[in-house]
């Protein structure tokens, strides 16, 4: 049962936020109608500008001075809930995966060279071995060059360095991606700090994930999940000043540097991790969630308020004999509960995963430009 408020219940701030949103898009507006066919690096400025989110200060409204209006009584919308969304990441991956082939032909016109993404694999993990195989093929369907460097569990430390440097030190070689996780006898912080800042696609490399929480700063890749997120969300127009987000997970790879992304698009950001008291408390107050804990079926629909935008980033192995590879993908998020209360909703397998593989190719093609642009 939805609620309808019978009058405007805006707080004072609300003609200031408004002010600063119109200011902001005039200037978008205006930056759009200067620089139409003035080539490729306009485009690719106003893609990042949009992927990091408006440029708007932090002005607080002065406390009112006169009584407040009394708490409106709300009216009962007993119609029934509009059927979710269910955001298609397959399409969305597809329609930027074939703008990326595009840009990828225009950039072996310019420079005569192909991208090129190096992949580094340590042990056999079946699901770190299927995204891998899922990333080689985008690179093989949008034309970018993959190189594959396969360890065994029991390789050393040093041994996958060794091929972190090595591919440092190829001019051929534009982005390095270390598949996570690695083994736990190493030290994987030491390990993707190793990859050179201007090769790390993955956006993990300290000097990226600092410029990325400091408002200003643009860092040279921003992560690919936490990316291919903000992309889901942006192109279904869905609002994200303003708005309560609660970021289950904090780990490197998702949840900070989703967290950070939300902020710089001026949306209240809560984070949910294992030691949160009350996590379903926390979550049911959300207008948008966005779950990245790695544990199946962890947000039950109870968790959840009607209305609520839900992105799961969760892809949890499943044990099941009668798949082609033994296990199936499971997110976060407790599908067939969520789905009857959410607006918009992605789906596991099908939602999140695609439009972060596009994301990494995005950036590998963005890694090879500066790099040719450096060099000339």
């Amino acid at each position: 049962m939805a609620l309808r408020w019978g009058w405007g219940s805006a707080s004072a701030s609300a003609p200031v936020l408004f002010s600063l949103l119109a200011r902001s898009r005039r200037r978008r507006c205006h930056h759009t109608i200067t620089t139409v066919g003035s080539g490729k690096e306009e485009e690719e400025e106003e893609d990042a500008r949009a992927i990091l989110g408006p440029d708007l200060p932090d002005i607080w409204s002065p406390l009112p001075t006169s009584l407040p209006r009394p708490i409106p009584i709300p009216i009962l919308d007993i119609s029934a809930p509009a059927p979710p969304t269910i955001i298609d990441g397959n399409s969305i991956a597809h329609q930027i995966r074939s703008h990326i082939s595009t840009h990828v032909i225009n950039f072996k016109t310019s420079y005569g060279k192909v991208p090129v993404l190096a992949v580094i694999l340590v042990g056999h993990r079946r699901d770190s071995q299927t995204y891998v195989r899922y990333k080689i093929k985008a690179c093989n369907d949008v034309g970018i060059t993959s190189l594959l460097a396969q360890l065994p569990h029991s390789c050393s430390e040093d041994d996958v360095l060794h091929s972190v440097t090595s591919f440092n030190q190829d001019p051929s070689v534009h982005g390095i991606l270390v598949q996570l996780p690695l083994p736990q006898h190493m030290d994987e912080e030491r390990i993707l700090g190793a990859v050179s800042l201007h090769k790390d696609v993955d956006g993990f490399h300290p000097l990226n994930v600092g410029n990325l929480a400091l408002r200003g700063r643009r860092p040279l890749f921003i992560p690919c999940a936490a990316k291919a997120c903000l992309q889901l969300l942006l192109r279904h127009q869905i609002d994200l000043v303003g708005k309560h987000a609660v970021v289950i997970g904090r780990s490197k790879v998702v949840g900070l540097p989703t967290s950070l992304l939300l902020q710089r698009h001026h949306a209240t950001v809560s984070i949910v991790h294992a030691f949160t008291h009350r996590p379903e408390e926390i979550t049911r107050e959300a207008d948008i969630v966005i779950s990245a804990a790695g544990v199946a079926n962890l947000v039950r629909g109870s968790w959840l308020k009607r209305g609520v935008v839900v992105i799961d980033v969760g892809t949890n192995p499943i044990e099941d004999p009668d798949s082609e590879h033994g296990y199936r993908l499971t997110g976060d998020v407790h599908f067939d509960e969520a789905v009857k209360v959410a607006s918009a909703i992605t789906p596991v397998p099908g939602g999140v995963g695609p439009v972060t593989i596009a994301m990494l190719l995005s950036n590998t093609l963005d890694a090879a430009k500066e790099a040719c642009r450096s060099s000339v």
